[in-house]
């Protein structure tokens, strides 16, 4: 109920574009010669300046994506390598406590004076115990002999692992730091935009997020106009209706780049944090939500699931019923409620959902 009351405020469960966006009193009315002229140039420069915002704002959260994915990798190869190294410490300690034994053995042999096995036999007041002593003594050497070759064997084969591991992990960092580096290179370019919006006047800047907001009403109703919420009638799990409850508590907070909360979030972090609060834990990055995660179909989405954007899986929202999403728009935006058409869908996922139904495939909606 909060979610429709949301939307029909907004404009986005279906209400018409005349109604939805009123024009500015103050606009030069159409056909007033020079000055309509001026208003339509200033509409198309600012239209301008909203796709080139937008363009550079979808290059920096691909950069940041990567980055945050890279790093990731690094991070969990350096708990791989962490673990090896345990393991081959471990393994060091019992061929050390081995040798020590087979020493000792060889040493209480050498102790013994050397005589030979006749002797002993002769000496011996049960020559039957004798040759069992004899037997098991022999097995004795054998077992220790076959472990230690075991345990050399295995030691080498763990050093083996751990120079490949480290080498993998090099490999990963030196990705980690050219992606860091790409990151940074679009951020200077996102500072040029932030620019370019901070010259606007406060009027241009309210225009500004007005075709915003009319490019995505457009492309929801669009996306409504399909019937896509004839088919959708699910309702959400019970870890859904958690995270749903985390997300839309945030509302009103802004987006910073690569933050998990519990002040500021970018798309994924968002999601990340509203699933861990709902006891699940998911990937960080978008791409990595929609490699990993279960994909269902649209049709069989319900609120809770994640819906991932753009060709690239650079943005993700979580669902909340009625065609809306929550996400964490972009820098300069907070965590809001919007269209869930109002981008272009890649597909759907569902953090508990089955592993087993991974099929990209049939979820794709262009």
């Amino acid at each position: 109920m909060c979610t429709a009351v949301v939307l029909c405020a907004t404009g986005l469960l279906g209400a018409t574009a005349s109604t939805a966006y009123a024009d500015d009193p103050k606009d030069p009315p159409a056909g007033s010669g020079k000055a309509s002229n001026d208003a339509d140039a200033g509409a198309r420069h600012l239209d301008d300046v909203r796709k080139k915002i937008d363009a550079l704002y979808r290059k920096a959260e691909q950069a940041t994506d990567a980055y945050n994915a890279a790093k990731e990798q690094v991070e969990r190869q350096q708990k791989e390598i962490v673990k090896l190294a345990r393991t081959i410490d471990r393994t060091q300690h019992d061929l050390a406590a081995l040798k020590r034994q087979a020493g000792a053995l060889a040493s209480a042999q050498y102790r013994g004076g050397g005589l030979p096995a006749e002797a002993k036999l002769m000496l011996n007041a049960d020559p039957e115990a004798f040759l069992d002593n004899a037997t098991l003594a022999r097995k004795g050497q054998l077992a220790a002999k076959r472990v230690i070759s075991q345990l050399s064997r295995l030691q080498g084969d763990l050093q083996n692992y751990s120079d490949a591991a480290t080498d993998r992990w090099e490999q990963l960092e030196a990705n980690r730091k050219k992606k860091e580096s790409a990151r940074k290179d679009i951020e200077k370019k996102i500072d040029a935009a932030k620019e370019l919006e901070s010259r606007l006047a406060a009027k241009e800047k309210a225009r500004l997020q007005k075709l915003e907001d009319e490019a995505a009403f457009r492309e929801q109703q669009k996306w409504l106009d399909s019937g896509v919420l004839d088919e959708i009638s699910n309702k959400a799990s019970a870890a859904g209706r958690k995270a749903i409850s985390y997300a839309t508590a945030q509302l009103g907070k802004d987006y910073v780049w690569g933050a998990e909360g519990p002040d500021t979030f970018d798309c994924s972090g968002l999601t990340l944090r509203s699933w861990q609060h709902a006891g699940r834990t998911i990937p960080r990055t978008s791409q990595e939500q929609w490699r990993q995660l279960p994909h269902v179909a649209l049709q069989d989405m319900r609120p809770g699931d994640l819906i991932i954007y753009f060709s690239d899986a650079s943005h993700v929202g979580m669902y909340l019923g009625d065609g809306a999403i929550v996400h964490a728009p972009r820098p300069g935006r907070q965590v809001t409620i919007t269209g869930a058409g109002s981008m272009p869908i890649l597909g759907v996922v569902r953090p508990d959902g089955d592993p087993r139904h991974h099929d990209a495939d049939h979820v794709r909606d262009k």
